[in-house]
């Protein structure tokens, strides 16, 4: 079975990666500047829980008696309410780009203190702030909660997925926007997802093939700028239609990929071996333990004893000696492995040998 998986593993990284390249829509290799998404975070009390709660603790306590002095309640001086049905919450949340105030976030719930489940609670009305410290939107509703928990009177416990975090989907309205700034700044920019040179200079090039001569260039790895003029209209329409211009991108550079924990290994087809050779051994000793039982002469005196007695075997499999020829292609590489039998932890000493001996002119990553 891993031997089936390592070559399918490679197979679809030679399938992915072969040679040739293939063209991509710009709007699927990376983004404009000022189009981001912004992070919301807040905290918030959920009430109604069947007994799940946070109990007493302080923070809890706070956020009760806040909650309770929106409305004109003042609970008595050191009255300090035991809050099992409650319980002190964080949420987040994602503002995207161009969010307006009215439109609906999905927010996430997660408890604070040593609540059991959420199962059942509903959030009182909260605040999102983002990392200015100003509130965008405004979060209230009932939790979907996907894990439960349950605990018996002799104290065994059943618990089943996460019961402590849900969700509210809808549960947040924006109440501001974010300006994004991209319909004043001097000039538009693209930022590739991953940095490489090439791709750059052909994302421009592609621009201008497109939209003429001199509006797009190539300022590092990762930026192009465009030439654009003000105007949220003229500039939204411009990049539409930047987005959609088809650009053949570089090939992705040589990289193998191993996680050691799972036994996976993932090599692309940019791979290249130079001239090695490679042999790899697997050494087995077994140890076998046959004590044998004495027993003394009928009218003897002596008593019963045990006799040690220990074989070592050791068996060293014989596997031959293979050699890649210069720039050696995936399959070859594929074809040596399965033909000495290497299981994924051999492939991983494998090719960290490879890379040490200077052969594999490659990345190698481990996970």
């Amino acid at each position: 079975m891993y031997r089936a998986l390592i070559t399918f593993l490679f197979c679809l990284g030679g399938l992915s990666l072969s040679g040739v390249s293939h063209a991509e829509r710009i709007k699927d290799i990376g983004t404009f500047q000022g189009l981001r998404a912004n992070q919301l975070t807040g905290y918030g009390i959920v009430v109604g829980l069947a007994g799940t709660g946070d109990d007493s603790l302080d923070y809890s306590t706070l956020g009760m008696k806040g909650v309770a002095s929106r409305f004109g309640l003042q609970l008595p001086a050191g009255v300090n309410p035991a809050l099992k049905n409650a319980a002190a919450v964080m949420l987040t949340a994602e503002l995207p780009a161009f969010a307006k105030p009215g439109q609906r976030l999905d927010v996430t719930i997660s408890a604070l203190g040593k609540a059991k489940s959420l199962r059942g609670g509903t959030l009182i009305m909260a605040p999102l702030l983002g990392a200015d410290g100003q509130i965008y939107a405004m979060a209230q509703g009932n939790l979907a909660v996907g894990g439960l928990g349950i605990d018996a009177a002799d104290g065994s416990k059943l618990t089943i997925n996460v019961p402590t975090a849900g969700r509210i989907p809808g549960g947040a309205t924006v109440e501001r926007s974010v300006d994004s700034g991209f319909a004043s700044t001097p000039q538009l920019r693209f930022d590739l997802a991953e940095a490489d040179l090439t791709t750059s200079q052909r994302v421009a090039a592609a621009i201008n093939a497109k939209l003429g001569a001199n509006v797009a260039r190539s300022i590092d790895a990762t930026t192009i700028t465009v030439e654009a003029a003000a105007g949220a209209e003229y500039r939204t329409t411009m990049m539409s239609q930047i987005e959609n211009i088809q650009v053949e991108t570089a090939d992705a550079a040589a990289r193998v990929v191993v996680n050691a924990r799972t036994g996976t290994v993932v090599i692309n087809g940019a791979v290249r071996i130079a001239p090695v050779a490679v042999t790899h051994g697997k050494m087995t000793v077994q140890v076998d333990e046959k004590p044998q039982i004495i027993q003394p002469n009928a009218f003897s005196k002596g008593e019963t004893a045990v006799q040690q007695s220990s074989a070592i075997k050791v068996d060293q499999e014989a596997r031959p000696m293979f050699e890649f020829q210069p720039g050696a292609s995936l399959a070859e590489i594929v074809k040596a492995v399965n033909a000495i039998g290497a299981s994924p932890a051999d492939l991983v000493a494998i090719l960290e040998a490879l890379k040490q001996a200077g052969a594999m002119k490659a990345e190698l990553v481990v996970l």
